[in-house]
C-alpha cells in the first residue's frame, strides 16, 4: 500500500509532520482526520506534488469579478447547493480563464478531503488572507453564506474607496504630464522660430527673453540627458519607497500634504475600520484580525499604528493607547474604539466609523478636486504666460523704436 507524508495541525494549532499508509490521497486524509488532526498537505512518498501553488501565481482577477463570484457563491450556498456542485456551476459560468482554472483546482481539492478555506489559500493572488480567513470563520461557524455576503459588500465598498482616491490622485498627475508636454513643445519648436526673427533685428534681447532662449538651447542639445535623469530619479524614488524606512518616510510625507493628505488619511481610516469590523463580526480573533487589517491598509504610518496596537493588546492593555499617540488618527475614532472595547461591541463601532469616513472620503475627494483644478490651471497658465511674455518683449521694443 502506498505511503503518504503529511503536515497537519493538532487541536492547539501546532503543525506536525507524519506518515500514513493508504490506497490514495483521499483515504490518507480520512485516516489523518481520524487521528484528530487537520491535514494541511498530503503528498505521496517519493513523488513531487502534481500542482504547486506557484502555478497560479500569475493569475489575476479583478475586484469586480471577485465580487460577482462571491455574491453568486453566497446565493448558491444559501440555496442549499453543496459547495462542490456550487463551484462547478460557477466554473462553467465564469469567462476568466484564470478564475476558471482556480475553481477547478479548488473543487478537486475539496473532493479529496480539503476544506474550502484550505483549498482557497493556495491561490493567494485571487483569494487574499482576508478572504481565506473569513471563509474559514464561516465554515467553522456554519454561516458561510452570511460571510460570503459580507465579503461581497466589503469588496464593493473597498473598491469604491480605492477608485475615488485614485481619481483624486491621477487628476493632478495627468494635468502635470500635459503641462510638461505642452511646455516641451513650446520650448523645442516655437521658441527657435522667434529666435531666428530676433537675430534678424540685430538688437540686444531682454534678460527674460535671453534666459528662455538659453533654456531652449539646453533642452534641444541635452534632451537625452534630461529624459535619462527623469527615469533615473523615478527608479531611485521607486527603490527608496520599496524599502521599509523609505516607505514610512514617503507615506508620512504624503499624509502631511495639505489637500491630498486629507483624502489619504480618511480613506485609510475607512479601509482599516471596514476590514476590522468585517473580520470581528465574522468571528475572527482580534489579534489575527488586526494582523490582517494592518496588511490591508496602504499607508505605512497607519499600518505601524495598527501593529503597535496588536502588541499592546497582547500585553492586556487597550488598543486605543497607540491610536491616541498617532497625530493622524482623529479623536473621534479613538473614542469610538474605546467605547466599543468597553461595551463589547467593537465590530459595531468600527462599522459606524467606516460608514462615516467612507462618506467623508466622498466629500474630501470633491473638495480636493475643486481646489486642485484651478491651482493646476493657474500653474500651467503661469508658465505659458511667462514664455509668451518673454517672446513678445523684444517685439514690444521694436514697436517702441518704430
Amino acid at each position: 500500500m502506498p505511503a503518504f507524508t503529511f503536515q497537519a495541525k493538532i487541536p492547539g494549532g501546532k503543525v506536525v509532520r507524519g506518515e500514513v499508509s493508504a490506497a490514495n490521497e483521499t483515504e490518507a486524509r480520512v485516516k489523518i482526520r481520524a487521528q484528530n488532526l487537520v491535514p494541511v498537505s498530503v503528498t505521496a512518498k517519493g513523488m513531487k506534488k502534481a500542482l504547486s501553488a506557484s502555478a497560479f501565481s500569475s493569475v489575476k482577477v479583478s475586484s469586480k469579478e471577485l465580487q460577482v463570484f462571491t455574491r453568486q457563491f453566497a446565493t448558491l450556498v444559501n440555496s442549499g447547493i453543496p459547495i462542490v456542485q456550487g463551484l462547478e456551476i460557477l466554473e462553467d459560468g465564469t469567462k476568466n480563464a484564470g478564475l476558471k482554472a482556480a475553481l477547478k483546482k479548488i473543487k478537486d481539492d475539496i473532493s479529496t478531503g480539503k476544506r474550502l478555506a484550505e483549498a482557497m489559500s493556495t491561490h493567494s493572488t485571487i483569494f487574499n488572507k482576508l478572504y481565506v480567513n473569513l471563509v474559514k470563520a464561516g465554515e467553522e461557524g456554519g454561516i458561510l453564506d452570511t460571510i460570503l455576503n459580507r465579503l461581497a459588500i466589503y469588496i464593493e465598498k473597498a473598491e469604491k474607496i480605492k477608485n475615488k482616491v485614485k481619481g483624486a490622485m491621477w487628476y493632478p498627475i495627468g494635468v502635470l504630464i500635459i503641462s510638461v508636454i505642452v511646455i516641451s513643445i513650446i520650448i523645442t519648436f516655437v521658441i527657435p522660430k522667434f529666435e531666428e526673427l530676433f537675430k534678424s533685428t540685430g538688437k540686444e534681447l531682454p534678460e527674460l527673453t535671453q534666459m528662455v532662449i538659453d533654456l531652449s538651447h539646453y533642452v534641444i542639445n541635452n534632451w537625452y540627458v534630461i529624459i535619462g535623469a527623469a527615469f533615473a530619479i523615478f527608479w531611485a524614488a521607486k527603490a527608496f519607497y520599496q524599502s521599509v524606512d523609505g516607505r514610512l518616510t514617503c507615506d508620512e510625507f504624503f499624509i502631511r500634504l495639505p489637500i491630498v493628505g486629507s483624502v489619504i488619511q480618511k480613506s485609510e481610516i475607512a479601509r482599516f475600520s471596514r476590514t476590522l469590523s468585517t473580520l470581528l463580526s465574522s468571528g475572527v480573533a482580534l489579534l489575527d484580525a488586526l494582523d490582517i487589517a494592518a496588511g490591508s491598509v496602504g499607508n505605512a504610518v497607519v499600518e505601524k499604528t495598527i501593529r503597535e496596537s496588536k502588541t499592546v493588546i497582547s500585553e492586556g492593555k487597550s488598543m486605543t493607547l497607540p491610536f491616541a499617540k498617532n497625530p493622524y488618527m482623529p479623536d473621534m475614532v479613538v473614542q469610538m474604539i474605546g467605547v466599543g472595547e468597553q461595551t463589547g461591541a467593537l465590530d459595531t463601532m468600527l462599522g459606524k466609523v467606516a460608514d462615516f469616513y467612507e462618506d467623508e472620503v466622498d466629500y474630501a475627494v470633491t473638495a480636493a478636486t475643486t481646489l486642485i483644478e484651478p491651482l493646476m490651471m493657474v500653474f500651467l497658465g503661469g508658465i505659458v504666460a511667462v514664455l509668451v511674455i518673454a517672446m513678445y518683449l523684444p517685439i514690444f521694443g521694436l514697436a517702441d523704436s518704430v
